[in-house]
């Protein structure tokens, strides 16, 4: 029979091994770490819980600011529009001032707001006219009392609605009260609103509890009177448009439907003291009570700093998500007591549950740490993503913001993280459009409009709208499906897009213009063949005529009307000569502006009584290498034809410059050799030229004037002329705006110009 060995044989160490004791110590202990690990884990869950409910507060907090700011401002604009109705005069009915009220309906859009109303300054020598007006209009208990040591007297006139309350401030004077006093110095000294501090109403009788208030004033002064300066504003003064403000009334709704979630104060000033208290929510002020959030702020209100001190109210602590930490709890706890029953099942086996244990527990360890580095893996991805990303929960809020949607829209995470993602289209009417799109999405997954990717335009921090490209993936979660977006800038790809169609735009002009040149060049050498040509057989008719002259005297008029002819002729070559660049120059260092200086009458002659010449010359001109006489006749050539375009009469401007021309200058773009130049720019306001008449402009003969008015060698000589002088002409016109003729001569180095010349009589 085989043997057993005996128990009471053992060592009292085997024996407490082998008892059933031991089991249920290890399982024990399984439990126990299983429920250290849940309550680490749940610890973690419900800090982030409650940095999201602070975020969501932070936001609540900026949210119910902003809509104080936007309140008042509305207020604002409505006291600059009474203004504007007044036009600077206060003599106006009630009954006119009651259907400008009324057409207003302050009493639906404007709450808080007591009265609108107008204070006009009336002088001691005008109290009793006044009154007399008042009581005549159907007032008969009106009244005022004396300004006492004041040069005037401030009296309510007009005060919408007429009844209630409002009654008790007509005629009320209110420069005689110094916190109003105060506000009304300042709006009138500033020209802008103002707002008093903390006062009570005139409207609160006896008998009642009195809410806090203030008034807002805005100065109107009188019309057609100067007020810029302060003391010019003082003497302009004819009263104010202003408003009193409750502010029960005031914040009433400002909330929306988080207000019981917020205990909110605000004060006057910059202090938050109990006798400064303008507005306590309900239930806002408990002693004894430390309020989980709080936060405190300043408002500027017309020129009246507030403060507003914010506290989280007990619902909204109480409202922290606790159902996670709850379901880690039992989660935790229900994996324990599953660990600790296996460890008791297998603790028979010493070494077979000791190794099952530690596999389990390196698993666990590591499948939390693969899990956390995987998360910690993707947002550095998407941190340091070329893209900005952004997440959407189903409720359209933000739920994700990469550093580089911090870049590209200005907001922070934590400004961006809760706000409504829609509030980045740049376009109004798509938001809705869209935020209809997502709650369909939210529930189905599927929705065609934000399918992508697709290029929209959306709002920076500072309202730019800039386009992007928007690519859009669906993200579920357990509350439906979010998305998330991979957002790019286009501006630089657009930007591209552009500099390359400026550059073939660039082209095609640079192609055109040498096309032009080339036209112009080959008709050049053409006419100049011709003027030389027709030169010598003018020099043949003119010296036989000469000649005949001297014979009898019969033949003489006829001999003297060939000569003319001749001399028209030589005139005619000389300006084909200078199209054609092969004129005989006399080139000198001249001043242009002391050459035009000399031509002042000759041009006002030329141009006619009813044509102002404006000359713009700067005194550090520099001097160019030109034959003066030629230039003389160009500058003559353009005034002419810039008479010619005004029908006689308009301005024509005279401007010279200084120009130094580089590489990557716009100028050289247009065939402008790079360089220092002198430019002559002649403007008129004439009728200008179009397009096709500008490509034909320096062509010889091309004239758009009526026949025997002109020859249509003026532009062409002066274009022949500045290209024989080294230099460049350019015409800029538009039908109905005037033409602009510039000259580049190039610059000489020659310190002094040389002896003035002679002009040649014109």
């Amino acid at each position: 029979m085989p043997r057993f060995p005996d128990p009471s044989s053992q060592s009292p160490r085997n024996r407490w091994r082998n008892s059933a004791s031991l089991p249920l110590l290890l399982a024990a202990l399984v439990f126990l770490a299983a429920l250290v690990v849940t309550r680490w884990v749940i610890g973690n869950a419900e800090q982030n819980a409650r940095e999201e409910q602070q975020a969501t507060f932070n936001y609540r907090v900026r949210d119910l600011s902003a809509a104080i700011r936007q309140r008042m401002a509305i207020y604002e604009e409505v006291l600059y529009a009474t203004r504007g109705y007044l036009r600077g005069s206060l003599d106006l009915t009630r009954a006119e001032f009651a259907e400008y009220y009324a057409s207003l309906r302050l009493n639906q859009r404007f709450p808080g707001m007591e009265a609108l109303g107008v204070a006009t300054i009336v002088p001691p020598g005008a109290l009793d006219a006044h009154v007399a007006r008042v009581r005549a209009e159907g007032y008969p208990d009106y009244t005022l009392k004396p300004p006492g040591r004041r040069d005037f007297v401030t009296a309510i006139t007009h005060i919408q609605p007429f009844e209630s309350r409002n009654l008790r401030a007509f005629g009320y004077d209110m420069f005689s009260e110094p916190v109003r006093r105060a506000a009304m110095e300042a709006a009138r000294d500033s020209g802008f609103a103002a707002a008093t501090g903390k006062v009570t109403l005139v409207q609160e009788g006896p008998g009642q509890a009195p809410q806090s208030g203030f008034l807002m004033y805005v100065p109107v002064y009188r019309a057609g009177q100067r007020h810029d300066t302060i003391l010019e504003r003082r003497a302009a003064i004819v009263g104010w448009a202003y408003a009193p403000f409750r502010m029960q009334d005031l914040m009433r709704g400002v909330g929306g439907e988080h207000a019981a979630d917020l205990e909110v104060e605000i004060f006057d000033g910059l202090a938050a003291k109990e006798p400064a208290l303008l507005y306590r929510s309900p239930g806002a002020h408990v002693p004894g009570r430390d309020a989980l959030y709080a936060s405190q702020t300043t408002i500027d209100t017309a020129g009246r700093p507030w403060t507003l001190r914010v506290r989280s109210a007990p619902a909204y602590e109480e409202a922290l998500d606790r159902s996670e930490a709850r379901l880690m709890a039992a989660t935790g706890i229900g994996l324990g007591l599953m660990l600790a029953l296996v460890v008791w099942l297998l603790a028979t086996e010493r070494r077979r549950a000791l190794q099952l244990a530690g596999r389990m527990t390196l698993e666990l360890r590591e499948s939390h740490d693969r899990v956390d580095a995987e998360r910690q893996r993707i947002r550095l991805i998407l941190q340091d993503a070329y893209d900005a990303f952004v997440g959407i929960g189903p409720d359209g809020r933000i739920t994700d913001w990469n550093v580089q949607a911090c870049r590209l829209f200005g907001w922070t995470e934590d400004e961006a993280l809760g706000r409504d993602a829609f509030e980045l289209l740049a376009v109004p009417h798509e938001r809705e459009e869209r935020r209809a799109c997502l709650a369909h999405f939210a529930r189905s997954g599927e929705c065609a409009m934000l399918s992508g990717p697709s290029e929209i335009d959306m709002l920076t921090v500072h309202g730019q709208a800039i386009p992007v490209e928007i690519a859009i993936t669906p993200l579920p979660t357990p509350g439906g499906y979010g998305i998330t977006a991979f957002v790019r800038d286009i501006r630089p790809r657009r930007e591209a897009v552009e500099r390359e169609r400026q550059r073939k735009l660039r082209l095609d002009e640079a192609r055109t213009a040498l096309q032009r040149s080339q036209k112009l060049e080959a008709v050049g050498k053409l006419t100049g063949g011709v003027a030389h040509d027709f030169n010598n057989i003018l020099h043949i008719i003119s010296a036989n005529t000469q000649l005949m002259l001297r014979g009898e005297e019969d033949h003489r008029k006829r001999l003297l009307g060939i000569m003319d002819a001749v001399e028209r002729g030589k005139k005619l070559a000389a300006q084909l000569l200078a199209f054609a660049r092969r004129q005989p120059l006399h080139p000198s260092v001249v001043n242009l502006a002391q050459l035009i200086e000399r031509m002042d009458s000759l041009l006002h002659r030329a141009a006619g009584d009813h044509v102002q010449i404006r000359f713009d010359m700067p005194p550090d001109l520099w001097n160019t290498l030109v034959d003066p006489n030629q230039l003389e006749n160009v500058l003559l050539n353009l005034v002419i034809n810039a008479r010619d375009a005004m029908d006689g009469e308009g301005r024509v401007a005279i401007a010279l410059a200084n120009l130094e021309i580089g590489p990557d200058s716009p100028q050289a773009e247009t065939g402008i050799r790079p360089g220092a130049y002198v430019t002559v720019s002649v403007a008129d306001t004439g009728n200008g030229m179009p397009a096709e008449v500008m490509e034909r402009a320096f062509e010889p003969f091309f004239t758009t004037k009526p026949e025997g008015k002109g020859t249509g060698l003026g532009l062409s000589m002066a274009h022949g002329f500045v290209k024989q002088s080294g230099g460049h002409i350019r015409l800029a016109s538009e039908p109905g705006r005037g033409t602009v003729v510039t000259i580049y001569l190039p610059r000489a180095l020659q310190d002094a110009p040389d002896p003035a010349f002679t002009p040649v009589p014109h």
